[in-house]
C-alpha cells in the first residue's frame, strides 16, 4: 500500500469530489479556547484536515430575481452541508483508515453556541467540544476570513462550505494565506447587508486570532441583527413575513438580541401554526418557513446579500476569483424592501 502523505490524501479528496483540501499541523490550534481545541477531541491528533465544497453561483440566481428561494436553503445550506460534502469528507476519512492510521471526521457545528457540560473525567473540558471550522480552514491555508466573518478562497470568493477530519497521520501542513491577500476590505458586504449587521472599519468593532506569525482579523458581526435576517424575521428581505404578517414592525436595525434569542424566536416563528382562517387559511405562521423546515429541517431566507452575493459581485468584478464566469452576476437593478416590506424605488 502506497504510504499516506499530503499528496496523496489531497488526490484521494478530489477523487471523492471534493473541490478543495487544505492540511495543518496540530500546533497551529495551541491556542485555541479549550471548548473550540480540536485536540480535545482527538488528543492524539497530529493532522486537521478541511475539506471543502464549492456552493454553485446559480444557487443566488432565485433570490437575486426575487422569484425563488428553496434552492439557497438545499444546495447551499442544508443539504449541501449535510449530504453532498459529507460525502465526500466520509470517503476521504475513510481512505485514511484503509491506510491504517486512525480519521475522525468531525460535522461542524456552531461552537459559540454549543452548551458545556460538566466534564467527565477529571482534568478534562466538558462534553459538546466544537471547533471554528471557519478558523480551522485559515490554519489550513484554505483561504482567509472576509471581513464579514464569511470564510475567503482565491478560486471560489464567499462560496463554500466547510469540513474537517482528524487523523493521528503526520502530514505536511500547507502554508498559510497571507492575511489581506483575498479580503481587500471594499465594505460591499457591510453596505449590502439587509440585516445591518456587519460593521464598518470606523465603528471599531473587530476580531483578532494569531496563527503561527500571522494576525488574521475581520469585523465582529451583530449575530443577533445576522440570524433574525437569515432566518426572515426582517422584511428587508423577506416577502413571505411581509405577506404572512402584513401588520408587524420590526426594524431590525432596533434589535439588541443575542445569536440564542434570534433563534429561539425565528424557529418557534417558522415552526408555529394557528388556527385556520379566512384570513390565513392554512394555518401556518409564515407558509414558506414552515414548508422548508418540513423539507429540509433548516430555511435559509437573506439570501446571503452583503456577505455572499455583495462580495461575490465585487471579487468578480474586480479579476479576483480564479473562477470565471462568461456573463456578470447581477443583469438587472437589485430589488429592495423597506423595514415594513414595501418596494423601494
Amino acid at each position: 500500500m502506497a504510504e499516506l502523505t499530503a499528496q496523496t490524501v489531497k488526490e484521494a479528496g478530489y477523487a471523492a469530489g471534493l473541490d478543495g483540501v487544505g492540511i495543518a499541523n496540530i500546533e497551529r490550534f495551541k491556542d485555541a479556547p479549550p471548548q473550540m481545541n480540536v485536540a480535545n477531541i482527538f488528543p492524539e491528533c497530529r493532522s486537521v484536515i478541511v475539506t471543502m465544497r464549492r456552493i454553485p453561483r446559480g444557487v443566488y440566481r432565485g433570490i437575486e430575481e426575487g422569484t425563488h428561494w428553496s434552492n439557497y436553503t438545499y444546495y447551499g445550506y442544508n443539504r449541501l452541508n449535510t449530504l453532498f460534502r459529507p460525502i465526500g469528507t466520509y470517503r476521504l476519512a475513510c481512505f485514511i483508515e484503509d491506510h491504517r492510521w486512525e480519521a475522525v471526521p468531525v460535522y461542524p457545528g456552531v461552537a459559540e453556541t454549543e452548551p458545556t457540560g460538566e466534564p467527565l473525567r477529571e482534568g478534562q473540558v466538558g462534553p459538546n467540544v466544537f471547533p471554528a471550522i471557519r478558523i480551522a480552514a485559515v490554519a489550513a491555508g484554505l483561504g482567509e476570513m472576509g471581513w464579514s466573518k464569511v470564510f475567503l478562497t482565491k478560486r471560489f470568493g464567499p462560496r463554500q462550505r466547510l469540513g474537517m477530519i482528524l487523523t493521528d497521520a503526520e502530514l505536511e501542513p500547507d502554508p498559510l494565506i497571507e492575511p489581506g491577500s483575498i479580503c481587500n476590505r471594499c465594505m460591499a458586504c457591510a453596505r449590502e447587508c439587509g440585516g445591518h449587521a456587519i460593521p464598518l472599519p470606523r465603528e471599531g468593532k473587530t476580531v483578532q486570532i494569531q496563527i503561527e506569525d500571522k494576525v488574521y482579523e475581520w469585523g465582529d458581526v451583530d449575530m443577533g441583527k445576522c440570524t433574525l435576517t437569515h432566518h426572515g424575521l426582517n422584511k428587508e428581505v423577506s416577502p413571505f413575513l411581509s405577506r404572512d404578517c402584513p401588520g408587524l414592525r420590526l426594524n431590525v436595525t432596533e434589535q439588541e438580541m443575542s445569536e440564542e434569542e434570534a433563534y429561539k424566536l425565528c424557529y418557534t416563528v417558522a415552526g408555529g401554526t394557528w388556527r385556520k382562517t379566512d384570513e390565513f387559511p392554512t394555518g401556518n405562521v409564515v407558509d414558506y418557513y414552515k414548508t422548508m423546515l418540513q423539507s429540509t429541517s433548516y430555511f435559509a431566507v437573506c439570501g446571503a446579500n452583503g456577505c455572499v452575493r455583495a462580495c461575490m459581485i465585487d471579487m468578480e468584478r474586480t479579476g479576483r476569483t480564479e473562477g470565471k464566469f462568461s456573463e456578470p452576476f447581477r443583469k438587472r437593478p437589485k430589488w429592495r424592501l423597506n423595514h415594513e416590506g414595501r418596494i423601494v424605488e
